[in-house]
């Protein structure tokens, strides 16, 4: 039962690995050779910067509704190259790259939920 401990627990890796799915976002359309479809291009650049601020915002003072923003993030990644019209490895890297996103926020906003203001204000130290 150590699993559920572990997941039990906010850890400043996970806000790390936030930080690291924000920048893939980012660079996404170049690391897919992807940079043709200019509205797609804009959507991963702002959406990774959302995701690394909120994750880096997590790092520095942690609160419940930088998770939630961060799903929402992931939600509309996952939806942009339907709303958007783009496919191919960019698609494809912003569905994985989006329920990343998803699964993460989700498992901290579980974690930090019944948590008092005092104990997220101490987050990280």
């Amino acid at each position: 039962m150590t699993g559920v401990g572990f997941f039990g627990v906010h850890r400043t890796w996970e806000d790390w690995a936030g930080m690291i799915v924000g920048a893939l976002i980012g660079a996404s359309p170049w690391l897919t050779g992807q940079t043709d479809h200019q509205v797609a291009v804009w959507n991963a650049v702002i959406v990774g910067v959302l995701v690394l601020g909120f994750a880096a915002l997590q790092l520095a003072s942690l609160q419940l509704w930088e998770e939630a923003c961060e799903i929402l993030c992931g939600l509309w990644l996952i939806t942009a190259p339907l709303n958007l019209g783009y496919a191919g490895a960019l698609g494809t890297s912003h569905y994985v790259l989006g329920a990343v996103v998803v699964v993460l926020a989700a498992m901290e906003l579980w974690q930090d939920w019944n948590l008092t203001e005092d104990e997220l204000a101490h987050h990280g130290q």
